[in-house]
């Protein structure tokens, strides 16, 4: 019996569904396919699935988590590209965490939180 698991994408919500699109575009994502309703975001092996779905109260509870390798230069490329004027979104700054990563957060033009994360080296306490 194969129970292989191959890939677990989330179905992210989207308000103004253009927009979230122009959004991902511009942080680096690619979309590989689109219809009215749907489109298959990816960016390296990290996917998900964009859907057309207007729920403040799903959308302002939903979060992502990007794990990446280099948090820093995330963040930098967000700020070149003008993401917080160009979207009007919010976005923090990165900090190392107790959880053992340096991460910051975005939101995209819905209203969906994005953590943004690097591995940090656990010390040996």
């Amino acid at each position: 019996m194969n129970l292989t698991a191959v890939e677990a994408k989330p179905f992210v919500p989207a308000s103004d569904f253009e927009r979230a699109k122009e959004f991902y575009l511009a942080v680096g994502f690619d979309i590989r396919w689109t219809s009215e309703d749907l489109a298959y975001v990816r960016h390296g092996q990290a996917a998900f699935l964009l859907q057309a779905f207007d729920h403040p109260a799903f959308i302002e509870n939903f979060q992502m988590h990007l794990l990446v390798e280099n948090v820093d230069a995330w963040h930098s490329h967000l700020k070149a590209v003008g993401v917080e004027e160009r979207f009007g979104v919010r976005m923090g700054e990165p900090r190392d965490q107790p959880w053992a990563m340096r991460d910051f957060t975005v939101f995209d033009p819905s209203g969906v939180q994005w953590r943004i994360a690097q591995n940090l080296p656990r010390s040996s306490k």
